[in-house]
């Protein structure tokens, strides 16, 4: 499912207020290979997936200074998904990250896009990861095959993101 199909259900509200559940955030991700690809032609990464952790994964520095003590600087992120659950031949992300091109892939080959955002305001980020597939099946005799994949950023930091409905249902950012 692309991203444009998607949001012609929903209507994001930029004033929303309140908890937000896992099913209301949304990564989408560039399996195209088009470098003028728009989020909207991005693929939902969905199908099969019981699990999304998404982690910024802050990188710090403890340093003990002389009357001032233990203090910690925050020095960057590491920002990344990891992506779990039953293995779904036929969906758009599931059969690219598990592809031999990806799965074998090093360096710009597994370099690709994202958007990842609250589908209840429209808000989120946008950026570029590396696809690293861990496992494409897994599992015990007569259960479905699992999945575990990571996507990792690469180059410098995500973007704020905003979702918008164009006129005529398309979208932009």
């Amino acid at each position: 499912m692309k991203l444009s199909e998607l949001m012609a259900e929903h209507t994001p509200d930029p004033a929303f207020e309140g908890f937000v559940t896992n099913d209301d955030m949304v990564l989408v991700v560039d399996v195209s290979g088009k470098a003028d690809a728009a989020p909207g032609d991005y693929v939902v990464v969905q199908m099969g997936i019981d699990g999304l952790d998404a982690q910024n994964n802050p990188v710090t520095v403890d340093k003990q200074y002389i009357r001032a003590g233990q203090s910690t600087m925050k020095t960057g992120n590491q920002r990344s998904f990891k992506v779990s659950g039953d293995r779904y031949v036929g969906d758009p992300f599931q059969d690219y990250a598990c592809s031999p091109a990806i799965m074998q892939g090093v360096g710009q080959a597994v370099i690709v896009p994202y958007v990842y955002f609250c589908l209840l305001n429209g808000k989120g980020e946008k950026g570029t990861v590396s696809i690293i597939t861990n496992s494409d099946a897994s599992g015990a005799a007569g259960e479905n095959a699992g999945i575990d994949i990571e996507l990792k950023k690469v180059g410098a930091a995500p973007e704020a993101y905003i979702y918008e409905a164009a006129p005529g249902g398309g979208e932009e950012a």
